[in-house]
């Protein structure tokens, strides 16, 4: 029988309330509390905690306080990757994001989906659906990436974008909901 982080995992019905994944959660809170309230000239403390927190990150990895997640084990992030102030990412699945990604601020990364059946809903269950972003793509301030999209390569995606479907390598996208307004060179 699979445990309620495992069905997690695999973007399976889990009941979000276990007692393993709530201090999970409680703990990566802790590492993100010291992390944001830290000087941004203690740039050893801050390195250590973002190594503790998302330990599959590339070298070059900068992220601007405050930064909020849910787990940061399920974050994996290539080389040289910026997030600016205020972002969030929901990882209850994978998110993998490939190398020289550029992120503006408030930008909103969601896994978690909740079942469309109220009494599902109201009884704790939730799934999630893995995030993908491939290299060199710049992502502009406050953008929504909902469940289960992808990023191709080298896309751009506009400032309040709402991310709702994937989107191809090579192309700039922008709206609610996110559109291809043309391809890039």
């Amino acid at each position: 029988m699979k445990t309620e982080k495992e069905k997690m995992l695999a973007g399976e019905l889990y009941y979000a309330g276990d007692p393993i994944l709530t201090r999970e959660r409680w703990e990566a809170r802790k590492l993100l509390r010291n992390y944001n309230q830290l000087p941004e000239e203690d740039t050893t403390a801050r390195a250590h905690i973002i190594k503790e927190l998302i330990p599959d990150a590339g070298e070059g990895l900068e992220i601007q306080p405050p930064f909020y997640c849910d787990y940061g084990k399920n974050i994996k992030l290539g080389t040289n990757v910026y997030f600016n102030f205020n972002c969030v990412i929901l990882d209850v699945a994978p998110v993998i994001i490939g190398n020289n990604c550029l992120f503006g601020p408030a930008v909103q990364i969601y896994t978690p989906t909740h079942p469309l059946d109220h009494a599902q809903r109201a009884s704790g269950m939730e799934s999630g659906k893995h995030i993908e972003i491939g290299n060199h793509v710049w992502v502009g301030g406050n953008v929504t990436i909902c469940p289960g999209v992808s990023i191709g390569d080298r896309s751009v995606i506009g400032a309040g974008s709402v991310v709702t479907k994937n989107i191809p390598a090579g192309v700039f996208a922008a709206g609610n909901p996110c559109k291809i307004i043309r391809e890039l060179e």
